[in-house]
């Protein structure tokens, strides 16, 4: 199995991935017998911590800080939880897909070795409920992995156990935000809680909580099998490891990839996605799914880590280009983000509840022909108002960002809608 590839080498070549059997044949669980038999939870925290680990989910923050944010377990004893987020609705992002169907083992491992190192003692996969095949495969791995005594009591005879349950989802947009998932998760209503306390201080059912993606936990088996110093040479950038890509849009190989952290953008783009199909131009792009701002053909060379593309003016989010051709109106890809936004909002807030069925409704005009001059100054007090510090979570002011930057590099588009009283695209 290549070493170069910690996320993808478990993958194999057919339609169902590796059983158990085949998964320990090809060193899987060799992580977790090293960190049991040879590592104390603390020393474990620590090398994940200096592997320089960033959580995948989006916000890019320290793995290795947010364990160490857990309290110790005499001063936080049982039940204490673990909650793998499997709900992926982010627009154009299905790398946690690939990576489960590709190999569910290690998603299992990485939550074990997770869970060992906080000292957590229950586990959940809070999955999006469209997620049938992958359903299927976690369900059939959780079974295999009580059956050989890697989940349950007394773990490999080592005094450490855990119980590990699949939660199928009503699957809603907001449940990325970890403390509504977690409500959701608790049978209530999946709306933000205040913060502080932060989950893993005081999260499901008020006790010591890690939510983590899915991507996030598949890093932790090669991390503590080959070494943090191993793990950061895999980058090509600032951050450490790989990440999976994924590109949609008209392009000649729509798809996702593991490739080095800090690759460019055009090394996606052009190698792996085999570049835009025949007759089409690359007129922009967001680079880490429907809730980064827009990025341009001059932006081609930034590097996909967490500090270039922030640099750049994005984020790097999930790490799936969006790409934007062009024979492809912006102002109605816009409005086709925001329609979504508007319907995932929990309606917590004014700004996010009201704000964004308004900007909608003005891009929708603009798309009917139907705009007025007006209708540009109205769209960027929303984007004011909808911006970081004036809504409860970061919901709105994650759904707003494609608009903000589409006002910026594409303002003659949208001033043509205006001109021409219809959409040029149509």
């Amino acid at each position: 199995m290549a070493t170069d590839r910690p996320l993808t080498r478990h993958f194999i070549n057919r339609t169902d991935p590796m059983s158990l059997k085949e998964y320990i044949q090809n060193g899987g669980y060799t992580a977790l017998r090293k960190a049991l038999e040879e590592m104390t939870p603390k020393e474990v925290v620590a090398l994940v911590a200096d592997s320089k680990l960033r959580g995948r989910g989006g916000a890019g923050f320290s793995t290795g800080a947010k364990w160490g944010f857990v309290p110790p377990l005499d001063k936080a004893p049982a039940p204490r939880y673990l909650v793998a987020n499997a709900d992926e609705m982010e627009p154009g992002a299905f790398k946690d897909r690939f990576l489960i169907e590709g190999c569910p083992h290690q998603l299992l491992e990485g939550m074990l070795l997770a869970a060992y190192a906080c000292e957590l003692t229950e586990a959940y996969i809070f999955l999006r409920w469209a997620y049938k095949r992958a359903a299927r495969l976690l369900d059939r791995a959780i079974q295999e992995v009580y059956q050989a005594g890697f989940l349950g009591k007394n773990i490999m005879n080592t005094g450490f156990s855990l119980e590990l349950s699949l939660h199928q989802s009503a699957g809603r947009y907001i449940c990325g935000e970890e403390s509504a998932l977690l409500n959701a998760l608790e049978g209530k209503r999946p709306v933000p809680r205040n913060k502080p306390p932060f989950p893993p201080v005081m999260g499901l059912w008020g006790r010591p909580t890690i939510v983590q993606n899915v991507e996030t936990l598949c890093n932790i088996p090669g991390i503590v099998e080959r070494g943090a110093d191993w793990y950061k040479s895999l980058a090509k950038g600032s951050d450490s490891g790989t990440k999976i890509y994924g590109v949609s849009g008209r392009v000649n190989r729509p798809g996702a990839w593991e490739l080095p952290m800090g690759v460019s953008a055009r090394e996606i783009l052009m190698e792996h996605a085999g570049g835009l199909q025949p007759g089409y131009e690359l007129k922009g792009f967001l680079p880490g799914g429907a809730s980064t701002r827009f990025l341009t053909l001059a932006h081609l060379d930034t590097k996909m880590d967490f500090e270039s593309v922030q640099q750049a003016g994005s984020r790097l989010g999930t790490g799936t280009l969006i790409i934007v051709d062009n024979q492809s109106c912006p102002v109605g890809a816009v409005e086709n983000l925001i329609h979504f936004f508007a319907q995932e909002s929990c309606g917590y807030c004014t700004p996010c509840r009201d704000g964004l069925p308004w900007v909608e409704k003005t891009l929708h005009a603009l798309e009917q022909g139907t705009g007025i001059a007006s209708d540009l100054e109205t769209l960027s007090m929303h984007c004011k108002h909808l911006s970081p510090g004036h809504t409860f979570c970061a919901f709105a002011p994650g759904a707003i960002e494609p608009l903000v930057s589409a006002l910026q590099v594409f303002r003659a588009d949208f001033e043509q809608h205006i001109v021409d009283r219809k959409c040029p695209w149509r």
